[in-house]
Order: C-alpha cells, then structure tokens, then sequence
C-alpha cells in the first residue's frame, strides 16, 4: 500500500476550510480541481451553473507522505453532507490486484457506492462503506503506477 490519507466531505466551503489548513500546515496545495474543470466528463454534465466553482477535488501536503483530501459534497446532486458520511479513509494501492483485494475484503458485508472501475480521471476506483459504518475509497493512479 502507498498511502492511506483523509478524505473529507464539506457542505460548501471546502476552499474556505482547505485555506485555513493551508495557513496552519503551510506548503501549496498539490492538486485543486473545481466541478467547472470537469463539467464534460461522465457523471458531471448535470451539476448546476452554481455549483460549478466549487471544489470537485483538493490536496494538500502535510509532512514528508501525508495528504489531507477533500471535495464539497453538492446537495443539487442529492449528496447531502451529514455526520458519519464526512469523512473517508482514502487508500492508494501499489496495482489493481491490490485494489481488487483490499476493496473485496473490506466491502464485505458492507455497502458498495462505487464499484472498482477505471475512470475518467486515469485510476482505478472504488468507494464502500465497511460493516462497521467506515466509508473507503481505493484510488490506484494508472497513469504514475502503470
């Protein structure tokens, strides 16, 4: 396994709370990608003009390997941000066998929201909540790990 990082849903100010990390941890943010950046893309044709500025993904570095993630979560897309569906644990594995393991295994007696699958963005995903509640996301990067 690469890394395993946070991932946190915000009800709209995920620029505003990112900022405010930003000002605390110090660094540049790694990665900053809003809905507008992807409206053609699968899955991302229907997001209203007003929500087209908000934040799709965010990174930013904290020490030598962590990454502290996060999106807004767009109630316009029925996605609304509650207590318990806040926050993910975001794991980066070495190859799709390893996501495939890691996702079978974990999902289990769970629930899956987005099987494994390739996507637009170039990585192998998938996203589940385990029997315990635990909401995950597997995230192999095709494009830097082949």
């Amino acid at each position: 396994m690469q890394h395993m990082n946070p991932y946190i849903n915000f009800n709209g100010n995920t620029e505003e709370a990112f900022n405010f990390y930003k000002s605390v941890f110090g660094g540049e943010f790694a990665f900053v990608q809003r809905f507008k950046d992807v409206k053609d893309q699968p899955g991302c044709s229907n997001v209203p003009e007003q929500d087209m500025n908000k934040i799709m993904h965010i990174a930013l570095p904290i020490g030598k390997s962590g990454m502290l993630m996060a999106t807004d979560v767009l109630t316009s897309m029925g996605q609304p941000e509650v207590s318990g569906n806040n926050i993910s644990i975001a794991l980066s594995p070495d190859s799709k066998a390893e996501a495939d393991k890691v996702f079978s295994g974990l999902s289990a007696g769970g629930q899956v929201i987005v099987p494994m699958s390739d996507m637009f963005w170039g990585a192998y995903f998938g996203m589940f909540i385990d029997k315990f509640g635990i909401q995950w996301m597997l995230n192999f990067d095709q494009k830097v790990n082949g």
